[in-house]
């Protein structure tokens, strides 16, 4: 990819972030790049060629971690730490998650994709589960669809965190996440064993002051 072609994206990601997709045209993101609207025009087409664009860029990352979970020592401490750097992925691309229905229905592929990465995503729970379980922080589950619903409550905090945070506070940023992270982390503790249960507190004594 051109140089130029990143610094428009990263210009209409900005732009994005702070005004909404559906409220940022090629003409404005044309003059915060200080080009004509037919030179931006001869690297995309048109506005959801941009958003396609960064949305693959910003799932690559996701991606990848789902790939090489197999690999992944399974710890909670590991699981904190990956989940904070996926949110703070996700809030270089808040114009994405807070307007995450609209914006599926833009483009087929982004949506495609995203159907597909939801059931990779509930996959990755199923095998962090067994992981847990194997060794022995995490309690078997109580009836046939338990951890089921387990994993969808988890996948949709994780689609929403970001979203419900705007109708709340305004001051966000990649510093102040640690409630959202313990939030989601916190999901899981009612299913860890006393063993789990002591690795979390000694993880998060703040959390058990």
């Amino acid at each position: 990819m051109s140089i130029k072609r990143k610094l428009i994206l990263e210009a209409a990601r900005t732009l994005f972030n702070e005004n909404g997709y559906h409220n940022v045209t090629i003409r404005m993101i044309a003059l915060k790049m200080k080009m004509s609207s037919g030179n931006l025009n001869y690297h995309f087409k048109k506005r959801e060629d941009i958003f396609e664009v960064l949305y693959f860029e910003m799932v690559e990352e996701f991606d990848q971690r789902i790939d090489v979970l197999p690999n992944t020592e399974v710890s909670i401490e590991q699981l904190r730490n990956d989940v904070e750097s996926s949110m703070k992925r996700m809030l270089d691309y808040t114009f994405f998650w807070t307007d995450l229905y609209n914006l599926l229905s833009i483009s087929d592929r982004v949506r495609a994709h995203f159907q597909e990465v939801y059931k990779n995503r509930i996959g990755g729970c199923f095998f962090l589960f067994e992981k847990l379980k194997q060794k022995n922080l995490m309690r078997e589950a109580s009836f046939e669809k338990e951890y089921n619903f387990l994993a969808e409550r988890m996948i949709n905090y994780g689609n929403t965190w970001l979203y419900s945070s705007r109708l709340y506070s305004n001051k966000l940023d990649a510093h102040n996440i640690d409630y959202y992270v313990n939030t989601y982390l916190s999901i899981l503790f009612p299913f860890l064993t006393s063993q789990g249960k002591s690795e979390f507190q000694n993880l998060l004594p703040e959390l058990f002051g």
